[in-house]
């Protein structure tokens, strides 16, 4: 069955500036510009005032949830501007340390589970990497786009994949510990 109309608004906040045109959408905040095509999605895109109205006209279920997807997607690019995104990941290891450097845009892996193999990830552009101070053990990632930074996290994650071992034993790694927008420090 096909629904005639699906409709959701988003609110544009004061300091985000946001600019639709043929289903592209710009964003503009204190923190910079993000950009994304949802030309991909047959819908309509329109902003009215100081809200955003995404119109999908007789869709059956698959392309509905399409809607909820691109209001969040645009969400995100909004909180993205405003406060930016913050992943902490933690190290994971039972016997040998590993030990985690930055060189220029990649992330270099040393003595996970011992080996002499240097692992390297690649830092996707706009994606900051820290290593806390406060903390033993765990990095910082941040970054406008909320894609962006996950993705990073993805990849080092993965770097540390564990393979021919019992999983259930060695639980090595450099896992993704707390995820979200960077908080807003309190006056």
């Amino acid at each position: 069955m096909k629904t005639v109309l699906a409709t959701r608004t988003i609110a544009i906040p004061d300091a985000v500036e946001v600019v639709v045109k043929a289903r592209n959408v710009t964003v503009t905040g204190p923190r910079g510009t993000l950009n994304r095509s949802f030309k991909h999605v047959d819908m309509n895109l329109m902003k009215i005032g100081n809200k955003i109205r995404v119109d999908l006209w007789f869709a059956n279920r698959k392309q509905l949830a399409c809607v909820r997807t691109i209001c969040s997607h645009i969400e995100n690019m909004i909180i993205g501007v405003t406060q930016g995104f913050l992943y902490k990941m933690r190290f994971v290891y039972s016997h040998f340390p590993i030990n985690v450097d930055v060189k220029g845009n990649h992330v270099e892996i040393r003595n996970f589970l011992g080996e002499k193999r240097v692992r390297k990830v690649e830092l996707c552009e706009g994606v900051e990497y820290v290593r806390s101070k406060d903390v033993k053990d765990q990095i910082e990632l941040s970054g406008n786009d909320i894609a962006l930074v996950s993705l990073t996290a993805a990849r080092i994650q993965q770097g540390t994949n564990i393979r021919h071992k019992d999983l259930r034993k060695f639980l090595d790694g450099i896992y993704v510990s707390e995820k979200g927008p960077i908080p807003v420090p309190d006056e």
